[in-house]
């Protein structure tokens, strides 16, 4: 018998083994599920909030073992004690509790994509299983020990093949959706995956280093090794469009986590989400650091002491407000340092308090008889009288942070006199528009300094928080009695029952209820795309973690924004001091090294800080260009669609500049035999999309359609970082079209990749 057919059977019969495990689990998960949904004893509220709990714990553990029903284990390690190690998606035990299969994200299962033949770490062999649903259907054998050569039997039951499987899954048609990597993690990646960083991790490295994929499995072992602290208050992920984040949704259930938010940066404000972005002159103020110091200004100047005392008629006997006495309580709000709305409180009881003085003092002069036991009921009268609410009102006005940004930027001389001495007049100019004028991404995080500025009812808040902390302390006493007398095999701990107790007596879910809380703070937070951000923005990031848990991704020469960095010590530098780390991908496992070439050499001459990377395949195809009249073309692009269609590609872009997008979808769409064609960032579930290169940020195709480069390069500050970002999308294929000259780059690039 062919040796690699002898091992396919043993390895199958040990995967048949864990798929009925896994169908055990399933089967007595579904079981308790059912009789925790039929259970009579819930007549009170808190027998259903039980019940509910015990319910939504079996649906999340079934939801987990449904998820690796099809391919749950992938790898097996021979380590130097003879002991054998089967690595998988998930954790599996007997009842006896005999592992069965290592989860990826245990320290156990390290060894399998950290091992070398300089440094073995214990294995002797590192074996790859490759799977199609429940079927082993291949094996490859990474040899890190010699020795086991010199037993012949041994050596014969090898498949030592290379790297297929990692080639296999970069060479794999495109689907549309990113896939987890967890069988194919290599040793630069997994370093970053398990780093022990604590602080901020900058994930630097050219395009299709899989910087994405490594932040989003990064994301899953943290939540596996932390998941006490981690599960409370969630992981966060923001990434560019919302069509980005449909593109990895997949990836975090996959690996069987599910508790995360995922927003994009014109949603981080709950209530508002927008699209639309500023022109790049606006957005570089707009995200300019200064903007900070313009805001505070702002609002303090929303603190007025009246220009002179102000007579108030209070039941015919005329009150004094003076404005000392309104500088002494605006002095003494100000002192406690609290936000905007919550110091009012502050500065509207020292007003009162002295304005009440005043008050008895005129009913003294007019022969009241007044006594300590009026004054409660005196402050009520004038706390409610209309004319003295006004006059405070007018001092020290409430806000909400959309009503005042509105009115900030819709008054040019409020904007002066906030402005610091480093904003020039003719930047403020830039920031005036009308009042009703619709929000944009760098609008948020001005939104966001607002609110942090303005506040809310701190005592509502603090009293909240007090009644939260002693309910959680309640559940968690009462978890454990139920567990006491319920049978869960040992799968539920009294903590996890009180959080879903907690969970259920609320009604949504941790993400729910972090996604409409500006003020929720995460355990940690995976920043996509992170090159982008303005400085105004890294602020509100930053509130979101106080603890500055980040896994910051990106790639300084694809920056496009004209408020983004160049540098990541410039943009995080002020936040996080010495906890920076910044680890480096330099292997490229999406884009071909005949594409890579042109597009690298193309950004060098731009003068970008492109990262030396590596393709691990040569690819079949040579950048092409066609040079054609400006009215064909449509023609000719939609010819090359055809052509890589024909040639097996199963996701195609078309990228131009945003102006050209709509009108070149359109003409595609004209043609009868094509496929349905999406539009923007949105249309990756479509065979062919047109979008902007921004909107190609972070995405893969197997084929790309390059259209008129030379309004990519000059549509904007930074348009050398939209047209490297646009020629590097591709897995197989790319190219181009054009009616103007090409950028002389791009056009020498070619030439050398020519001869």
């Amino acid at each position: 018998m062919d040796p690699s057919v002898e091992q396919i059977g043993q390895e199958q019969a040990y995967a048949d083994r864990l798929y009925a495990r896994v169908d055990e689990l399933i089967g007595q998960m579904s079981r308790n599920l059912d009789e925790a949904q039929q259970s009579q004893n819930a007549s009170t509220h808190q027998n259903r909030s039980e019940r509910d709990a015990f319910v939504a714990l079996y649906e999340d553990r079934l939801a987990l073992l449904r998820t690796a029903s099809q391919n749950v284990v992938f790898g097996r390690l021979d380590t130097d004690d003879d002991a054998r190690h089967y690595i998988g998606r998930i954790g599996l035990f007997t009842p006896e509790r005999e592992q069965l299969l290592v989860d990826w994200r245990a320290p156990a299962a390290a060894a399998f994509y950290q091992a070398t033949s300089l440094d073995r770490q214990g294995v002797r062999l590192r074996r790859h299983l490759i799977t199609r649903g429940r079927t082993v259907i291949g094996l490859e054998d990474d040899l890190l020990d010699s020795s086991v050569l010199e037993d012949e039997g041994a050596a014969e039951s090898l498949a030592l093949q290379g790297e297929g499987a990692l080639l296999a899954a970069v060479s794999t048609q495109r689907t549309g959706r990113m896939g987890d990597i967890v069988a194919t993690i290599q040793a630069e990646q997994d370093r970053i995956i398990r780093s022990d960083n604590r602080g901020v991790l900058v994930v630097q490295g050219g395009p299709g280093t899989g910087k994405t994929a490594v932040a989003l499995h990064r994301a899953a072992y943290l939540l596996y090794t932390h998941r006490r602290r981690l599960e409370h208050s969630g992981v966060l992920i923001v990434a560019p469009t919302r069509g980005f984040l449909r593109y990895i949704e997949r990836v975090l259930p996959s690996l069987g986590e599910s508790g995360v938010v995922m927003l994009t940066p014109g949603e981080l404000v709950p209530g508002i989400e927008t699209t639309l972005h500023d022109d790049d002159a606006i957005a570089a103020v707009k995200g300019d650091a200064a903007m900070a110091a313009l805001l505070a200004r702002a609002v303090k100047q929303r603190q007025i002491v009246p220009s002179k005392d102000q007579r108030i008629s209070i039941d015919g006997v005329p009150v004094v407000l003076a404005s000392d006495d309104i500088r002494a309580a605006r002095r003494e709000a100000r002192a406690t340092h609290r936000p905007h709305n919550e110091a009012r409180t502050v500065f509207v009881r020292a007003a009162l308090d002295r304005l009440v003085v005043r008050y008895e003092q005129a009913l003294r002069s007019r022969g009241h008889t007044i006594v300590p036991e009026d004054r409660p009921g005196h402050l009520s009268d004038l706390r409610e009288h209309p004319e003295v609410r006004r006059a405070l009102n007018l001092a020290w006005l409430p806000y909400t942070p959309e009503s005042f940004l509105r009115i900030l930027l819709s008054r040019p001389e409020r904007l002066r006199a906030a402005a610091p001495a480093s904003l020039p007049r003719e930047s403020l100019a830039l920031l005036h528009r009308p009042k009703d004028s619709p929000w944009t991404v760098e609008d948020i995080p001005l939104l966001d300094e607002v609110a942090e500025l303005l506040g809310g009812d701190g005592e509502l808040q603090r009293t909240a928080a007090a009644r939260a902390q002693s309910q959680r302390e309640g559940d968690v006493a009462y978890a454990r009695e139920v567990l006491e007398s319920f049978d869960t095999s040992g799968m539920v701990r009294a903590e996890d029952l009180a959080d879903h107790v907690g969970r259920t007596r609320d009604g949504r879910t941790l993400a729910e209820r972090a996604s409409t809380e500006r003020a929720w703070t995460y355990g940690h937070v995976v920043v996509d795309e992170a090159q982008e951000n303005s400085a105004m923005m890294w602020r509100a990031l930053m509130r979101r973690c106080p603890t500055k848990s980040f896994t910051i991704v990106g790639d300084v020469a694809q920056t496009s924004s004209a408020a983004g960095y160049a540098s990541w010590s410039a943009a995080l530098g002020p936040f996080v001091e010495d906890r920076l780390e910044i680890e480096e991908l330099t292997v490229n496992y999406r884009t071909p090294r005949r594409i890579m070439d042109v597009a690298v050499a193309t950004a060098e001459e731009l003068e970008l800080p492109v990262a030396a990377v590596s393709s691990v395949r040569d690819g079949e195809h040579p950048v092409t260009a066609s040079a054609e009249e400006a009215d064909a073309m449509a023609a000719r692009t939609l010819e090359l669609c055809r052509e890589q269609l024909d040639s097996g590609a199963g996701r195609i872009a078309v990228i131009t500049a945003e102006d050209r997008v709509a009108d070149l979808a359109a003409e595609l769409r004209r043609a009868q035999d094509l496929p349905r064609v999406g539009q923007g960032s949105a249309g990756i579930d479509d065979v062919i999309a047109v979008m902007s290169a921004q909107d190609a940020k972070g995405l893969e195709f197997d084929g790309v359609v390059l259209v008129e480069p030379a309004d990519l390069l000059t549509g904007h500050t930074r348009g050398a970082g939209d047209l490297y970002v646009a020629m590097t999308r591709s897995t197989q294929r790319l190219d181009i079209v054009h009616a103007r000259p090409l950028p002389q780059a791009l056009a020498s690039a070619l030439v050398t990749a020519e001869s």
